[in-house]
Parts: C-alpha cells; sequence; structure tokens
C-alpha cells in the first residue's frame, strides 16, 4: 500500500471508528473497527496510536477477537517501550493460549524485554521444539546467542528467520546488529538498509534518519579494518595500573599518537567517548550523528559519531588498536557541575576484562584466564552488560554492570513494582548522568538486593528514571551496579564465558 493511500485508509478507519463508538452498532462491529485502525496504524508506524486502538478492543467478548486484540497491544507496547503493557498482557494471552506457538513466541519476546533473557531463551527453544519455521522464535534465540557471544550462531539463527519473514523489518535490524558485533561493517550497513526499505514513511521517520546516518558511519570505513591490531596482540593479555578518583578507574591512553590523558574505564557506556575539545585537538573529525541515551532529563540525545585512527590503551603492556569508532559528546550539555570527560569499555572494544581493585590492575584480554571465584553471575551483552539481580525477595531485575558508576541504584519501574506505598517524603537527591540531570532522583532506604549468595538487607538504594536508555537498547534497564559493589572484589567481565565472576578481597 503507498504511502497516500495508507493516510486514506487510516483516516477513513479512524472516521468509522468514531462513528462506531458514539453509534449505536453492534459491539462486534465497533470491535472490529478498532482492530482494522488498530493494524492500519501499526502498518503506518504510528505504534502509541495502534495500542490505544487495540487496548480499546480487548472488551471483545469471543476468544477470536480478543487474541487479535492482545496480540496488537503486545506488540504495539514492546515497540514504543511500553514494557509492563506488554509483559502484563503476555501473562494474560498465555494463559489463554498455552501451546500457541506464536503466542509462546510473542510471551517470550515480552519476557526479552524485560530483562529476563533466560526464561526468553528457554521460551524461545520450547516454540522451535513444536514449531520449526516459526520465524519469531528463530529471530528471539539469535538476540539470545548475540546476548551471549555466539555470533555464528547467532547470525545462523538470524538468517533463518529471514528466510521464513523475509519483511521482518526486525529481524534485519538483529542481522545488522550481529554483523556489527562482528567487525563487519559493510554486511551491517547492507542489513540495515533493508530495515529502513521496510520501515513505515521511511522517507519522514526519525528512525529511517537515525538508520541512515548509522549505515553512513558504517560505510565511511571504506576498507579499514574497524578495531584493527596486530595479529600477536590478539591472543596477548594487557595489565596495566590504574588510578581510583572519584570512584572512577582511570586509565592514561593516547588518541591518534597524541600525549597521554585521563581516560575514565565506562562499561556502562556502549562505545569510546571523546570531548568535543580533545577530538578537535586530536583530528578526530565528525562523520556523522547517533542516538544516546543515558540517565538526565535530556533522555535521548545527539552526539557525533566519528573514528579514531589510532589508540593506545595503558603506558605499560600497551594496547594499541587502530579505526576506533567513538562518539564526541557534542553538542556538550550545559548546567551541570562536572565537564564531560573520556571514557571508553574494554567491552565495547570487543575484550574481556579483570579489574583488581586492592592491586590497582586492570586487565584485558580476548581470552581470560580461569580463576577461582565466590560467585559467577551469568552474563549478557546487549549492548550493554548486564545480570540478574532479585529485589525485594521476588522482583527480578536487570543490572548494568556499570564501572563508570558510583552507587547501587534501581529504575523507578523497578521501584513501582515494588508495590511499596508512596512516600510522605522522599529523600530527593541531586544526581547527574550523561545526559543531564535527573530531577526525579531520590533514595529509597529498606530495600533488599540479592545477586545470588550476595545479599544487601534493608540498604538504601537511589532511585533513577532509565526510560530512555531502557527505551534505545531495548528491554527494561532494572538497575545498576557500580563501584560500590564491584570494588569489594576481584571482578572479572569475560565475554568468551558470559560469566561475572566477582572474588572477595582477602
Amino acid at each position: 500500500m503507498t504511502r497516500g493511500i495508507r493516510v486514506v485508509a487510516v483516516s477513513a478507519a479512524i472516521v468509522a471508528a468514531t462513528f462506531a463508538i458514539h453509534a449505536d452498532v453492534p459491539s462486534n462491529h465497533a470491535i472490529d473497527i478498532q482492530l482494522q485502525l488498530g493494524r492500519l496504524l501499526f502498518e503506518d508506524g504510528r505504534y502509541a496510536e495502534s495500542l490505544e486502538a487495540y487496548q480499546k478492543a480487548l472488551t471483545a467478548d469471543d476468544s477470536v477477537r480478543l487474541r487479535a486484540a492482545r496480540f496488537g497491544v503486545i506488540q504495539s507496547a514492546l515497540r514504543v517501550a511500553e514494557f509492563d503493557v506488554a509483559r502484563r498482557e503476555a501473562d494474560t494471552l498465555i494463559k489463554a493460549l498455552p501451546r500457541d506457538p506464536e503466542a509462546l513466541s510473542l510471551y517470550a519476546d515480552s519476557r526479552w524485554a524485560s530483562g529476563l533473557f533466560e526464561e526468553a531463551e528457554t521460551r524461545y527453544r520450547d516454540v522451535l521444539a513444536m514449531a520449526p519455521a516459526q520465524a519469531r522464535a528463530h529471530h528471539g534465540m539469535a538476540r539470545s546467542l548475540m546476548a551471549r557471544g555466539q555470533l555464528d550462531h547467532a547470525l545462523d539463527e538470524a538468517q533463518w528467520a529471514l528466510k521464513l519473514a523475509p519483511r521482518d523489518l526486525e529481524i534485519h535490524h538483529t542481522v545488522g546488529a550481529i554483523y556489527e558485533r562482528m567487525h563487519k561493517f559493510e554486511e551491517a550497513a547492507s542489513a540495515f538498509s533493508n530495515y529502513v526499505n521496510l520501515l513505515p514513511n521511511k522517507d519522514h521517520s526519525d528512525k529511517a534518519d537515525w538508520s541512515r546516518a548509522e549505515i553512513r558511519f558504517l560505510r565511511s570505513f571504506g576498507q579499514k579494518v574497524p578495531f584493527d591490531m596486530d595479529s600477536n596482540a590478539d591472543d596477548a593479555l594487557h595489565t596495566m595500573p590504574f588510578r581510583l578518583v572519584n570512584d572512577k578507574v582511570i586509565i592514561r591512553a593516547k588518541v591518534n599518537g597524541g600525549s597521554a590523558q585521563d581516560f575514565i574505564v565506562d562499561t556502562g557506556s556502549e562505545s569510546t567517548v571523546l570531548s568535543r575539545q580533545t577530538a578537535e585537538r586530536l583530528g578526530v573529525a565528525p562523520i556523522t550523528y547517533t542516538l544516546s541515551a543515558g540517565v538526565g532529563e535530556v533522555g535521548l540525545r545527539g552526539l557525533q559519531l566519528a573514528r579514531i585512527d589510532t589508540f593506545e590503551i595503558g603506558t605499560l603492556n600497551t594496547l594499541k588498536l587502530r579505526n576506533v569508532p567513538c562518539i564526541i559528546k557534542n553538542p556538550a550539555l550545559h548546567d551541570i557541575p562536572v565537564r564531560e570527560t573520556e571514557s571508553f569499555s574494554p567491552l565495547a572494544l570487543g575484550f574481556s576484562m579483570t579489574i583488581d581493585y586492592q592491586r590497582y590492575q586492570l586487565t584485558i584480554g580476548r581470552h581470560l584466564p580461569e580463576e577461582p571465584a565466590d560467585v559467577e553471575l551469568p552474563l549478557r551483552l546487549y549492548r550493554l552488560a548486564t545480570v540478574r539481580g532479585v529485589v525485594d525477595g521476588d522482583h527480578e531485575a536487570d543490572f548494568v554492570i556499570d564501572t563508570g558508576g558510583e552507587v547501587i541504584s534501581i529504575s523507578q519501574a523497578t521501584a513501582t513494582s515494588l508495590g511499596r506505598p508512596e512516600p510522605a517524603h522522599k529523600i530527593a537527591l541531586k544526581v547527574y548522568g550523561t545526559s543531564g540531570w535527573d530531577r526525579g532522583a531520590f533514595l529509597m532506604p529498606g530495600v533488599d538486593l540479592a545477586f545470588d549468595v550476595i545479599h544487601y538487607t534493608n540498604y538504601p538504594v537511589v532511585v533513577l528514571n532509565l526510560r530512555a536508555p531502557s527505551a534505545l537498547v531495548g528491554f527494561q534497564l532494572g538497575g545498576i551496579v557500580g563501584h560500590r559493589f564491584l570494588s569489594r572484589y576481584r571482578v572479572g567481565i569475560d565475554l568468551e564465558k558470559s560469566v561475572l565472576r566477582l572474588k572477595a578481597a582477602s
């Protein structure tokens, strides 16, 4: 359907839906119109409006219409990051259709979007055991395998999903994300181009604009090898000293052969980050722009993408990389008390890492040696590295491992799920994140946290607004664990084994 015809069709459906609501017509007729409206709006990329239409159709009293309405609500809610709505409706859906492969796949998608990756993967496997040609289940497995670092298997699953559903735009996007993790930028750009071509209103939508910018950036590398390094360095371990300043791990690094300067080791970031001043001084020219999101009222933030020609990490046992993607913090935030600083994440560079807070040593390598640990937590890296935690005994949530952060925090969504009465007086906090001041941040006392055998009882946590970063990464961030959690241990983040190892200081 062309854009012009679609607009006419949607407009006609809106008129019909309005008439059905107010006119004396059979209720099933009104439900059918809402379902038609929801479908047309969804196909037009107007997901918030399609969600509203499908929610109105939930009043259906027959199973066929109710199934269609609930499917539409869940799919629309996932597109607009209304993860709690999707999860709630999926819970109801699966009770009515416990053996329906399509319903089970959608239920698994809702679990994935809630950060419950292990449960989602189990459901995807169940679906494929009963219905091997279920495209969305193959797509779910592709994302799950990517999060566990099994990129070749992830690509196989995604390509199989594409054969089954070649016009599913999300699958094309996932194929692009896998290729990007593999550092195959040209293949990633082609997959993202397919994604753009399937977007509704592709010539005018923000998603299309941002995706085209990403394609331009990936193709700007040309014949340059992303994250290139000497072959003899690929299996080496690079151990270097660090300083601890204001609960931040600081490493010296060089950009484009310049003098060494401070970089924060920040696993809560998806990319190497430069300030505008540093980029200009060292000849790192912006190529295009991207979307970023973090803690703070700005929410989604447009920043510049660029390429560092050479990046040397550490002054002893130096790790040297070439053609490193980076973000330039331009435009910079104003009215914040500290200057935005340079940072990098070894995880974003494709390396595992060990931080020894007692010896002030950082080790980076493709393959970490096996080490004894007091606790091993399953780790997932899907844009950000996360582990599972349990809040107040039964509320499971996904926590970002953030060496650049300071405290233990939970999201506002997690805080709301606890069902606690609204306190008479909130303990407001001045919290500044990568997206500015979080005006709604507050301290919640008396929280119980558990990470496997690690327990915090009656503990005060910071409550942050993580809606924007959750929407950007595509799943609910339950919270963040930073320096106060990590610094008690020798911390190993092993991407190859997909585990977080914690060994208590002796």
